[in-house]
């Protein structure tokens, strides 16, 4: 396909669903960028990292829910083309909000689908995923010839409705549209790889987190397990180019649009095993990858462990102090069993060629993260946390407390290693002094080299004494 750069998009009226989103911000600023008329972002939300910037820009944030029908139906229409984004339950809790999932990955897209054909849409960008054909089961190089995994064989809720809206996307290309006698609604699904990029919130920033904790613990499968990625403007093109292969009135198409009721895979085109690809990250950040290794069956065996936990613990799942499992079962597969495919379909049909190669997409994510961490505050792994405070809390008890429920064991213990009650209360009040002096010099060397942060600087080595100092010291030789 041989078009103008701006084929489509001048003149043009745009939305995006899930535009406050990462993927979403990116496409909006490039559509902006390209000429179009007007983009509207529709979101939930009314505010996020990237709210302000679509707002300087031009681009008209709605506030809206797609699983309801006014909401969708205020933002499509005078809509030439919708790019549909918005989606939930792709990882941690949300995956076992099942109800919630189906309702914004399949009701959401009929609705979707029901505004664009009574409001004459006649483009329709929808956003899949590589789940709407894996499973758990190996496939090298695969294609769009493969066939839909069988819903009962989907790990998750998530893949098995991003599969149903995926088809019922496609089989609604060629319909008519109510208020356009002869146009018809087109429509394409482009199935992404895991997607990374300065301000991604889904897969790295959990990675980083748990490697900042020490709660990555082991790597999971075979050192030779490939996946793909794809950096988010290589996917910002991916979908401007499916926009432009929907349109219609292409000289020589007899008004056949070529990507209409395809699905294609797009990916940087570079299969590496998941662990491999973020170790540059961790390493630029001083964090290490764990050198052991958990077969992908035992690492099932733990995902379906946190799964039954936080089953229980459904009422919950939105609270901000439940913390994210640290591996739910479709996750292994995702990293442990090898899934790659081939964009040669996109690049046939649609001109598609990554045009940021991964060495560049990490080091401009490597960047951002960097001066991220120097813009918050470092700490120890959970196990210094779980130390600290476990040991300041029995010291406490056994040293103060009535022999009441477990006191008297703690006090046991306690008087097997200091040998007297006096000395117990002594170490107990000279640490608890030890811990206000070392926060009370945090907070005075934070004012200087992290002033921000000083506040929690303070907080933290409170709880925590030298285990974070030396932190906070190693930050300001830094700046020294």
């Amino acid at each position: 396909m041989h078009l103008s750069e701006n084929e489509g998009i001048e003149g043009n009226t745009f939305v995006v669903s899930g535009g406050l989103g990462f993927v979403g911000w990116a496409l909006c600023l490039e559509l902006v960028r390209r000429g179009a008329r007007s983009v509207k972002a529709l979101d939930l939300r009314s505010t996020s990292p990237w709210s302000n910037d679509l707002h300087k820009h031009g681009v008209h944030c709605i506030q809206g829910d797609i699983v309801q029908k006014k909401d969708v139906e205020r933002a499509v229409r005078g809509a030439d083309c919708v790019f549909h984004i918005a989606s939930f339950g792709m990882s941690g809790k949300e995956m076992l909000q099942i109800g919630r999932v189906d309702e914004i990955n399949i009701n959401g897209t009929c609705h979707i689908i029901d505004a664009c054909l009574e409001y004459g849409v006649q483009r329709l960008v929808y956003v899949s995923t590589y789940n709407v054909v894996f499973g758990g089961k190996e496939i090298v190089n695969g294609n769009e010839t493969l066939p839909y995994l069988p819903m009962d064989d989907h790990v998750d809720p998530y893949g098995r409705g991003k599969s149903i809206a995926e088809q019922l996307v496609l089989k609604s290309n060629g319909r008519p549209l109510k208020k356009k006698n002869g146009k018809f609604l087109y429509t394409c699904a482009v199935r992404p790889a895991a997607i990374y990029g300065p301000g991604e919130e889904r897969h790295l920033p959990r990675i980083v987190f748990l490697a900042k904790l020490g709660l990555l613990p082991f790597k999971i499968g075979d050192p030779s397990v490939k996946t793909d990625w794809i950096y988010v403007d290589n996917l910002v093109l991916a979908l401007i180019l499916a926009s432009m292969g929907l349109l219609d009135d292409i000289p020589g198409k007899g008004r056949h649009p070529i990507a209409a009721g395809q699905p294609y895979f797009v990916s940087d085109g570079s299969p590496i095993n998941t662990f491999e690809f973020v170790r540059p990250l961790l390493r630029s950040l001083g964090y290490d990858l764990p050198k052991t290794s958990l077969a992908v069956q035992h690492a099932l065996l733990l995902g379906r462990i946190f799964w039954a936990i936080y089953t229980m613990l459904y009422p919950w799942l939105n609270k901000w102090w439940l913390p994210q499992p640290l591996i739910l079962p479709a996750e292994v597969y995702k990293v442990g069993i090898t899934h790659y495919f081939s964009f040669l379909k996109a690049k046939e049909e649609l001109g598609y060629i990554p045009m940021v190669t991964p060495r560049e997409g990490m080091a401009a994510t490597i960047s951002y993260w960097q001066e991220k961490k120097k813009k918050s505050m470092d700490g120890p792994t959970i196990y210094a946390w779980l130390f600290c405070v476990i040991g300041m809390t029995t010291l406490f008890c056994a040293a103060y407390l009535p022999d009441i429920g477990p006191v008297p064991l703690l006090r046991g213990f306690s008087l097997f290693i200091f040998r007297s009650m006096w000395i117990m209360r002594m170490v107990f009040l000279l640490s608890v002094a030890a811990h206000i002096g070392e926060a009370a010099y945090a907070w005075h060397l934070a004012k200087r080299v992290d002033p921000a942060n000083s506040r929690g600087w303070f907080w933290q080595t409170f709880a925590l004494g030298f285990f974070s100092l030396r932190f906070l010291l190693k930050r300001a030789r830094k700046l020294a």
